[in-house]
C-alpha cells in the first residue's frame, strides 16, 4: 500500500497547481496520470494550447507548399506542447514529497484506490484527500457508421495527422468547430461544417453572429445549417457523409471528418461506484466549494460538468486550497461572470449580457459600439475586421457586458472583466491613459461613444 497525505487522479491545470502548493507546504503528494501524453492536462496536450499554436501558424502560411506548411505547423506544434508538458512534469517530480505515478486509477474503496501500470502491475494507494481532475473526452455521436470510419477523427486526433486534408468536413457548429474551420480553411483545406441547430451561433447575438458566417465564408468555409447528419459511408480515399435538410436527403465527400459536438466528463473507468461518489448525467456531482458527496474528496475542472475552461480549472484550485489552508470563503458561484473566447482569424471575446439579452429582460442599458477599422493599433496588425460594442447601466455606469470581434480581443476583454467584477464606472477605462500604439487605447473612443 503506498500512501500520501493527497492524492490526485489525473494531472490537470487545478490538480497540478494545487498539487504543487501542497507539495510546497512540506505536504506528501501522490499524481497519478494516465498518459505520460498529458502531464499538464488537455489544455497544454490536445485542446488550447496546440490548437492555438496551429492557429497561429496557419495566420502565417503565405507562401509555399500547402503540405509542407502543415507538417512544419504540426511539428512545431508537437515542439511547443512537448516543451511544455515536460515543464509541468518537473514542476512537480522534482519535489521531494511529490510522487508521480503513470497508470490507470480505479476507485476500490472512499480512500482506497487500484493504479494499474500498462506492464499489468498494480498498487494500492491511500490518501487522507483525493482530488479528482481527469478533465473531459470527446463525444462521438451515434451516427451509423461514424465510429467505425477510417476518416473520423476527433478534436484531440486531428492535431496528430501530419497530412493536410483536402476536404474536411466538421460535424458540429459550436465553438470548437468554428476554431478548426478557421485554421485549417488558411492552410488551404476545403471545410464544410454540418450543424443541427437552426441558427449559427445560436448562443450569440444575431449582429456577431451574421458577421463572424460572412467573414468565415469569405475564407472558404461552407455551412449545412438545420441538418441532421444520418449516416457515414466509408469509400476509396473519402467517405460519404448523408445527411438531411428540410425534408431532403443530401451527401458531401470528404477525406476527413472532424466530430466537433462536445465534450463530456471523463469519469467512465473511475470506478466510483465502488466509493459511492454521486454523479449526473454531466458529471461528479460538487456542491459551491467542489466537495462531492463522500468526504475529502473533491472533484475539480471539466470532470465535475460545468463549463469547460482551463481558466475556472484553476480557479477550482483556489477555491479548494481556500478551504484547506485558508478561511473556505470562496465558491463557484465567484465563477459566473468570466470572459468567453473564440479564437478565429478575428478572435471573439465576450463577457456579461448582450444587447439580445438586455432587451429580452427588460434590462436598462446603453450602448456604445466602435468598428474596429478605427482603431489605428488595427491598421498596424493588418486585421480591421468587426467591431467593439459594450453596454453599461444607466444608472451605476458599471459595464453589464461586451462584445469584442476584433484582433487582440483575447486580450482585451480581461481589461473589461476586471473593470466589471471591481465595479468599476465605465468613465474609469474611458479616460484612462494607455500606450500608443495599442488595441487597449480603442477603449478610449469606444466609452465615448456612449451617450
Amino acid at each position: 500500500m503506498i500512501t500520501a497525505q493527497n492524492v490526485f487522479i489525473g494531472f490537470g491545470k487545478a490538480a497540478k497547481t494545487l498539487a504543487g502548493a501542497l507539495a510546497n507546504r512540506g505536504e506528501s503528494v501522490i499524481m497519478i496520470e494516465a498518459s505520460d501524453k498529458m502531464y499538464g492536462g488537455t489544455c497544454i496536450n490536445v485542446a488550447c494550447i496546440p490548437t492555438k499554436t496551429l492557429l497561429t501558424s496557419s495566420q502565417n502560411n503565405r507562401l509555399g507548399d500547402a503540405q509542407e506548411n502543415y507538417f512544419n505547423a504540426i511539428m512545431n506544434k508537437n515542439d511547443v506542447t512537448g516543451t511544455l508538458r515536460y515543464s509541468n512534469l518537473h514542476k512537480l517530480s522534482d519535489q521531494a514529497t511529490v510522487t508521480v505515478l503513470n497508470g490507470w486509477a480505479e476507485f476500490e474503496a472512499p480512500k482506497q484506490l487500484k493504479v494499474t501500470y500498462q506492464n499489468g502491475k498494480t498498487d494500492q494507494i491511500s490518501g487522507d484527500r483525493i482530488f479528482i481532475n481527469t478533465g473531459s473526452t470527446p463525444i462521438i455521436p451515434e451516427i451509423t457508421g461514424l465510429k467505425d470510419s477510417i476518416f473520423m477523427q476527433t478534436s484531440e486526433t486531428l492535431m496528430d495527422q501530419k497530412r493536410l486534408p483536402q476536404k474536411l468536413v466538421i460535424i458540429g457548429g459550436g465553438y470548437i468547430g468554428l476554431e478548426f474551420a478557421s485554421i485549417y480553411a488558411n492552410f488551404g483545406s476545403q471545410v464544410t461544417i454540418i450543424d443541427a441547430n437552426d441558427q449559427f451561433m445560436p448562443r450569440d447575438e444575431r449582429e456577431l453572429a451574421v458577421a463572424v458566417q460572412r467573414d468565415l465564408a469569405a475564407k472558404g468555409v461552407q455551412f449545412e445549417l438545420k441538418a441532421q447528419v444520418t449516416k457515414v459511408v466509408d469509400q476509396v480515399g473519402a467517405a460519404r457523409i448523408e445527411f438531411e435538410r428540410a425534408g431532403q436527403a443530401q451527401q458531401i465527400t470528404a477525406d476527413t471528418i472532424l466530430v466537433a459536438t462536445g465534450r463530456k466528463a471523463n469519469i467512465a473507468h473511475l470506478g466510483l461506484k465502488n466509493a459511492g461518489i454521486a454523479t449526473n448525467q454531466r458529471g461528479i456531482i460538487v456542491d459551491d466549494h467542489l466537495r462531492t458527496n463522500v468526504k475529502n474528496i473533491w472533484a475539480m475542472g471539466d470532470v465535475r460538468g460545468g463549463a469547460q475552461f482551463t481558466y475556472l480549472s484553476l480557479d477550482d484550485y483556489r477555491i479548494v486550497l481556500d478551504q484547506l489552508v485558508g478561511d473556505g470563503k470562496r465558491t463557484v458561484l465567484e465563477q459566473e461572470l468570466v470572459p468567453h473566447v473564440v479564437f478565429l482569424n478575428t478572435p471573439i471575446a465576450t463577457i456579461g449580457i448582450n444587447e439580445e439579452q438586455a432587451q429580452k429582460e427588460q434590462i436598462a442599458y446603453k450602448v456604445g459600439k466602435l468598428a474596429t477599422k478605427a482603431v489605428p493599433k488595427a491598421h498596424v496588425l493588418g486585421n480591421t475586421t468587426g467591431y467593439l460594442k459594450v453596454l453599461v447601466s444607466p444608472e451605476t455606469h458599471e459595464i453589464l457586458g461586451a462584445t469584442l470581434y476584433c484582433i487582440d480581443a483575447q486580450e482585451l476583454i480581461n481589461v473589461v472583466s476586471l473593470a466589471m467584477h471591481q465595479h468599476l464606472h465605465y468613465e474609469v477605462l474611458r479616460d484612462q491613459i494607455y500606450a500608443h500604439p495599442t488595441m487597449t487605447e480603442a477603449f478610449n473612443d469606444l466609452f465615448a461613444t456612449i451617450k
